[in-house]
């Protein structure tokens, strides 16, 4: 099963991202944990580590608190040097594509072979602009 994170206006979606499985997500969520928060979730990036990744939703006010989060993952992993993809299907996107991670990153991508974190962010930015949560599907 994947996971997929959209933002819709009405009845209208206006921007979606399918993550992965949620296998996938956890494994970005682990090498945060790992590289950024000393192996305890949720210490530094509460908002990202300790939502429920099969339901629910980010609200607009805690898209605010996940922009800053996600604004401080994406430096701080950039400074790393990348990891392997997590994944088999990764490693194919990533070799049909010619991709290859410059740091960590970049070595999180989604199901269209764009980084993960930084379409997240792009999807955080939709919601708050459009004044809506980001529903988990």
């Amino acid at each position: 099963m994947s996971l997929y994170l959209c933002v819709f206006a009405g009845d209208r979606e206006v921007a979606g991202l399918e993550v992965g499985s949620y296998a996938d997500f956890n494994a970005v969520r682990q090498a945060i944990a790992e590289e950024l928060e000393g192996g305890s979730a949720g210490a530094r990036f509460p908002t990202l580590m300790l939502h429920s990744d099969c339901e629910g939703e980010w609200a607009v006010g805690a898209c605010a608190q996940l922009r800053e989060e996600l604004a401080t993952i994406a430096a701080e992993m950039a400074a790393l040097p990348p990891r392997p993809f997590p994944g088999n299907w990764q490693n194919s996107v990533a070799e049909a594509r010619a991709l290859k991670p410059g740091n960590a990153s970049e070595s999180f991508i989604d199901v269209d072979g764009e980084f993960l974190l930084r379409r997240l962010q792009g999807l955080v930015e939709t919601a708050l602009a459009q004044g809506q949560p980001i529903l988990f599907q």
